[in-house]
């Protein structure tokens, strides 16, 4: 027998906008993400600045508004004036954080250009491991200054007389982590992030800064960290930065797809604690969150490159599962939830590493499990949020208690008229019967497609040699009737209603 769950969605409650940016992503000069990934001169598809554009295709489908670059660990002991100018006077150098050797061929301007490309912007990071200030106003002058300047002309000599206009830029990286080159306490951090972003924001005050949280919420620092750093730097930045990896390496899928709860937990956590601040500071300013690192990482805790000093070399390169899926899905499902704190989100990273793009250097490309979640999330999924009374049978599970079976949210597009919901159900053998209230939307709401994620087999994936294996597919079950919808969602299964309304 089907479990049973039920929503009531009334147009006139609301959490918030959706943000585009929370479908941002990530990509780091890590294993081959870039090389390989993004840029492989030699591959057939490649043009004339060696960008792959079968993987360009792939990454535009996803619609992505912003990708953070160009680290990451890597942002903390580079020097960015090393990836601009001629590529024949680039230096090779030892890249500390990954055991590599960084090639230097692919650099701000290149990035640039391929996210025009790509149709994204970019969310720039400084390092404020190994440099500061003076290295970070000088970037942000030669990226973004008009011309008339010392580094501005510079940027113009090397081929390129319009500002590049980076809106976003990330105030280092994970700053408290002991494996982060230049890792400082929260005290020493707080005051080179506040010394920097007033100096950025000299440069160009047009600018919106994001400063690092704790690496992870089960960091020793977690708490006093964000307090401290926020109570040094609370008026001069925007955002604070979150980052969350979960995996299911005890193969106990039920706590797995679960773990969403500990995400909602953590923003919750982080937003209090951006509260506070504001509350001791008597500031008018609300500061947003960024979760601008988070994925399913089953390789989280392997090694670095066994041989050092490859070029490029694969690193992470995890192969996602159809409960991967789900777990993407039920994290895009908690990110929704959080749209009035959760401004920007990063799936990290795109292209190769812990990635939804997988590609052979030089050959064949293919989209893993996690694609497609997010491939819909990012397409359906503009508007408004809206806030959804649901009830569903739950499950306590090893880290978990009353873990919802349904796992879910609806998203409202007044422009278009568009009604989308998202849902997983996270019964591994039972079938779910959803009742949807949605009479607010009135009687000639009508149904657009249902589409289904499944498989009989969880630990199915997409791999170069069976690419398909995992697909969605529409034809899902649902009906609409005077502002009801009856829905049945499969065993472990990712679903995506999409309804309109008369108005479209």
């Amino acid at each position: 027998m089907a479990i049973r769950s039920t929503m009531l969605i009334d147009k006139n409650f609301t959490v918030a906008a959706v943000d585009p940016r929370v479908y941002g992503s990530f990509i780091e000069h890590l294993g081959r993400a870039v090389y390989g990934g993004i840029y492989d001169p030699g591959h057939p598809t490649a043009d004339a600045n060696g960008f792959r554009q079968d993987a360009l295709e792939a990454i535009r489908a996803l619609n992505v508004p912003i990708i953070r670059y160009p680290g990451g660990n890597f942002v903390s002991g580079y020097n960015w004036e090393d990836g601009v100018g001629p590529k024949s006077e680039r230096k090779r150098l030892l890249e500390l954080a990954w055991w590599t050797t960084e090639t230097n061929e692919v650099g701000t301007n290149e990035f640039a250009d391929w996210a025009k490309l790509a149709g994204t912007e970019v969310m720039m990071a400084v390092n404020l491991g190994t440099r500061g200030i003076d290295a970070a106003r000088n970037l942000v002058e030669y990226c973004n200054h008009p011309s008339g300047s010392y580094w501005s002309d510079l940027r113009i000599s090397h081929g390129y007389r319009d500002p590049h206009n980076f809106k976003t830029w990330c105030l280092g990286n994970e700053m408290d982590g002991p494996w982060q080159i230049g890792a400082k306490t929260a005290y020493e951090y707080g005051r080179l992030a506040n010394e920097t972003a007033k100096v950025m924001r000299w440069v160009d005050p047009s600018i919106e800064l994001v400063a690092c949280g704790s690496s992870s919420r089960g960091m020793s620092t977690f708490a006093e960290w964000e307090a401290t750093v926020l109570d040094l730097c609370y008026d001069q930045v925007d955002f604070l930065s979150l980052h969350a990896y979960y995996n299911n390496n005890n193969n106990n899928t039920a706590n797995f797809l679960a773990s969403s709860l500990d995400l909602d937990a953590f923003i919750s956590s982080v937003a209090s604690i951006a509260d506070y601040i504001q509350a001791k500071k008597r500031s008018k300013k609300k500061l947003m969150l960024s979760l601008d690192e988070w994925n399913v990482w089953n390789s989280i805790g392997s090694s670095r490159a066994d041989e050092r000093w490859q070029i490029a070399p694969p690193e992470f390169e995890d192969v996602y599962t159809h409960e991967d899926a789900l777990a993407v899905g039920c994290y895009i499902i908690t990110i929704l939830k959080n749209a009035d704190r959760v401004k920007m989100a990063c799936l990290a990273q795109l292209i190769n590493t812990i990635a939804p793009i997988m590609t052979d250097t030089g050959g064949d490309l293919w989209l893993q499990t996690t694609y497609y979640p997010f491939l819909h999330a990012s397409n359906f999924g503009r508007g408004t949020v809206l806030l959804s009374n649901v009830q569903s049978d739950k499950y306590d599970s090893k880290d978990f208690t009353d873990v919802p079976y349904l796992e879910s949210v609806s998203v409202f597009d007044e422009e278009s008229g568009q009604l989308t919901i998202f849902a997983v159900n996270r019964h591994l053998t039972e079938s779910m019967e959803l009742n949807v209230d949605v009479r607010s939307f009135g009687s000639e709401l009508r149904l657009v497609e249902h589409i289904v994620m499944e498989s009989d087999d969880l630990k199915a994936a997409n791999t170069k040699a069976d690419p398909n294996r995992v697909l969605p597919r529409t034809g899902g079950q649902t009906t609409v009737d005077q502002g009801k919808v009856s829905a049945v969602l499969g065993r472990a299964s990712w679903n995506v209603i999409r309804l309109q309304t008369k108005r479209g």
